[in-house]
């Protein structure tokens, strides 16, 4: 019998996780990526017997595929993407692979701001719950890499990106979810709302009327378009208003569809946008009939994540809190809006075609300098010039930290909520974070 050709582009995360589940399955897998790939990548795809190239992609071989995976950082426009599609050759994503290759239940989470959050609190609410359930995708190890390993699960709740719904096309969970749409890595995208818009909604693009397909009502991008995306699953809206047949916050509640209510009140995590979070993580448990109790004992037992908000330490009475993840300007909106002391701003990265004119109202409110993280300031300068009486540059993270501590006063907050990409400066928002409370720890305790 003759083994199926699986091409892997790209030996990242995805690609490395799509590979050794393809050899597992009894592909015969090649593995092409442009770039450099790491030795610790290398070691790994030779343990497996797995042939691969770096700094090249040799047509020869990689039009030879029955199908390719292609890693989620390249984009349409790649020449070797566009070969493929004049060959003909199916070109898959690595979440579309694995999917189908379990018969577990997925829940699939995306949005522009909050997935992460989300997917982490969705998973600890059905794991309080007693559920058997798995988490992966765009947090963590890759759905491929988790399902290469033989880690088996009865439920999966999966982060996934738009760059990872651009290229499904029989994924279909049964629990798909979009936190919310703003503009977002518009430069991947032509500058096109749209477009963007068009990739989250694939989410749902495969939902049966026996699906549920959750969303933001309070997002009006999303709103909008539901009549251009139909779909045939259940609707459920989530609001901070009074929503018919959705579920919405009241109070400290957060109230059903059946009428039920869910206590906020011991939230282990703070502020509107965890408001929003909890709702979905919230409709999740209850489609799946997760006791009301087991709800609220997750809601207060979760812990905000590593880059998300997270207080670092308090240095001479200043608070430095890394939001990292926030690499566009609505993940900053909601940063800012959740502070309640002076801030000093520390933002700045790759700009990703943002509009920073939705922050001009926060930052006149609360903000008391601005220290530009990044290699390219001009724009942050243009756009809040005026509007603070401070704004500075730095071009590392230790030299940030020090400014913003010179700049801050007994009782600030340092708020690192960049808006941006990092690839300026970092290797990644991980890195990014990393280096930031590695540079507040020193600040604390210098050498």
């Amino acid at each position: 019998m003759v083994q199926r050709k699986l091409v892997i582009l790209g030996a990242a995360e995805s690609g490395v996780g799509a590979a050794l589940l393809g050899k597992h399955l009894g592909f015969d897998v090649f593995v092409s990526d442009k770039g450099v790939i790491s030795d610790a990548v290398k070691e790994r795809l030779q343990h497996a017997a797995i042939p691969f190239e770096e700094n090249t992609h040799t047509l020869a071989h990689i039009l030879q595929a029955s199908e390719i995976v292609k890693s989620p950082g390249i984009p349409e426009e790649a020449e070797v993407v566009q070969q493929i599609r004049k060959a003909g050759i199916g070109l898959i994503s690595e979440i579309e692979f694995a999917a189908r290759h379990t018969n577990a239940t997925l829940i699939a989470i995306t949005g522009s701001n909050g997935k992460t959050t989300t997917t982490a609190l969705t998973y600890h609410l059905l794991h309080k719950a007693g559920f058997d359930v798995g988490m992966a995708g765009n947090i963590g190890n890759s759905f491929a890499m988790e399902l290469a390993l033989g880690v088996q699960h009865q439920y999966w709740v999966l982060e996934v990106s738009s760059f990872q719904l651009d290229d499904i096309v029989q994924f279909k969970p049964h629990i798909a979810a979009i936190t919310n749409i703003t503009p977002d890595h518009l430069d991947r995208y032509g500058y096109s709302l749209d477009n963007y818009a068009r990739a989250k909604f694939n989410i749902a693009r495969n939902l049966q009327a026996d699906d549920y397909f959750i969303y933001g009502a309070d997002s009006p991008e999303i709103t909008a378009r539901l009549p251009i995306y139909p779909t045939q699953a259940h609707k459920l809206p989530f609001s901070m208003q009074p929503v018919p047949q959705g579920i919405y916050c009241l109070n400290a509640n957060i109230v059903l569809p059946n009428g039920s209510h869910i206590s906020t009140g011991n939230m282990g995590i703070k502020g509107r946008h965890n408001l929003y979070n909890a709702m979905v993580a919230v409709a999740v448990a209850h489609i799946l009939g997760a006791n009301p109790e087991d709800i609220e004992n997750g809601l207060s037992s979760f812990e905000a994540l590593e880059h998300r908000l997270e207080p670092v330490a308090t240095v001479n009475s200043v608070l430095f809190i890394n939001d990292s993840k926030a690499t566009n300007t609505d993940s900053a909106w909601y940063a800012l809006d959740a502070m309640t002391q002076p801030v000093v701003w520390i933002a700045g990265g790759t700009d990703k075609g943002n509009d920073y004119s939705t922050l001009t109202d926060l930052v006149k409110q609360k903000v008391k300098a601005i220290v530009c993280m990044c290699r390219d300031s001009s724009k942050i300068h243009q756009a809040f010039a005026g509007l603070v009486p401070h704004i500075t540059d730095a071009r590392s993270a230790t030299e940030a930290v020090q400014t913003a501590s010179h700049l801050a006063k007994p009782g600030d907050v340092v708020l690192l909520s960049p808006a941006c990409a990092s690839f300026d400066l970092f290797q990644n928002y991980i890195d990014r974070g990393r280096q930031f409370k590695a540079a507040v720890h020193q600040l604390k305790n210098p050498a």
